[in-house]
């Protein structure tokens, strides 16, 4: 059986950005899923009362390795690579989404943390391997959420007062959980140019169908 690559593709509004291979496959990797509840001490009672809030994100976590010895080269060359997914995407203004693929693994996410560790150099002092301990944040959208949720009662129309350096990306982020989903909220409220919001004038946020 052939060897299969692990690999992270960037993703984005549609759009896939160039694959970033790792040079070598995890040894291993943790996926943490966790839930949120709220404890409320009732008098007269043993126990709190203990009410479902929300899910959290799955965590992915894992170890890559890189080693450049042989070829001489600068192994942040290859890291550098992994690291640049913390960057803001200036479409997105946010860090990219991407996707860990190995195998039967597609994990949709968003890099959240990097520790580089450099354990062997050159003479000259230029790193030749490395290893990241990388975190991954599970990534969904409003509507890709609500597509998995049967809700007894319909969605509310939201509405909100815009305050001095809102956007409508960081609406959209906040309210759909894709910075990209600024549109239906212009349209909504009939925004015709989106770098300009009137403070302190309520906008509707529209569910996404």
């Amino acid at each position: 059986m052939a060897l299969e690559k692990a690999f992270i593709q960037p993703v984005a509004g549609g759009r896939t950005g160039r694959a970033i291979q790792v040079l070598f496959n995890p040894t291993e990797y943790s996926l943490e899923t966790s839930n949120q509840f709220q404890r409320t001490a009732v008098p007269g009672t043993a126990t709190p009362a203990t009410q479902f809030v929300s899910g959290n994100t799955q965590t992915l976590t894992m170890d890559l390795f890189f080693d450049s010895y042989e070829k001489g080269e600068d192994v942040r060359r290859y890291t550098r690579e992994i690291t640049a997914l913390l960057d803001i995407d200036p479409a997105l203004h946010a860090p990219p989404i991407c996707e860990f693929r190995w195998g039967s693994l597609n994990f949709k996410a968003t890099l959240e943390q990097v520790n580089q560790k450099f354990t062997l150099f050159l003479e000259s002092g230029i790193p030749v391997r490395a290893t990241l301990s990388v975190t991954f944040k599970e990534y969904k959208t409003l509507t890709e959420q609500l597509q998995g949720v049967r809700k007894e009662s319909s969605d509310r129309t939201k509405r909100i007062i815009p305050k001095q350096g809102d956007s409508l990306w960081m609406m959209a982020n906040q309210e759909y959980e894709d910075s990209s989903l600024w549109r239906p909220i212009a349209n909504a409220n009939k925004i015709s140019n989106p770098r300009i919001l009137a403070i302190g004038k309520e906008l509707i946020v529209p569910i996404l169908n």
